[in-house]
């Protein structure tokens, strides 16, 4: 973290994922969830999916790398939660931007909750994420 004080309601850092039908194969063959409706639009049509779907642990790892960077430290992260609200569809021309925004939620001695907004077309998809982390000694 910076050697700024912290205050509630600051955030801490901010950014915008470009994620590809691509991405999700990668992502599918790293952590062996090869469900179809991740890169096949006929599956997705099938189940009555509006469009291939970001894996759930895809977006919400994605959302928590967004601290990493100001935490320098990703060994700091003592827990993390999310609701997941809504799909990420991903396009298989124009892809999806996820926008991630992480602020500070409250304040103890020794952590900190960190609260991310994760957003896709302008609509929330992670409900509730948030991150508890330690502070700097």
């Amino acid at each position: 973290m910076t050697s700024a004080p912290l205050e509630i309601g600051v955030v801490v850092a901010e950014r915008t994922v470009h994620l590809t039908r691509e991405s999700l194969v990668r992502y599918a063959g790293a952590s062996g969830d090869l469900n179809p409706i991740h890169y096949r639009d006929d599956v997705a049509a099938r189940v009555g999916l509006p469009g291939v779907l970001a894996h759930g642990m895809l977006t919400m790892g994605l959302a928590v790398e967004t601290i990493v960077e100001w935490l320098g430290d990703a060994g700091r992260i003592l827990e993390y939660g999310v609701r997941f609200t809504r799909p990420v569809v991903v396009d298989a021309d124009a892809g999806a931007d996820l926008v991630v925004t992480a602020k500070v939620g409250a304040l103890d001695d020794d952590t900190a909750r960190i609260d991310l907004t994760v957003t896709f077309a302008d609509t929330t998809v992670l409900g509730k994420a948030q991150v508890r982390v330690r502070r700097q000694p």
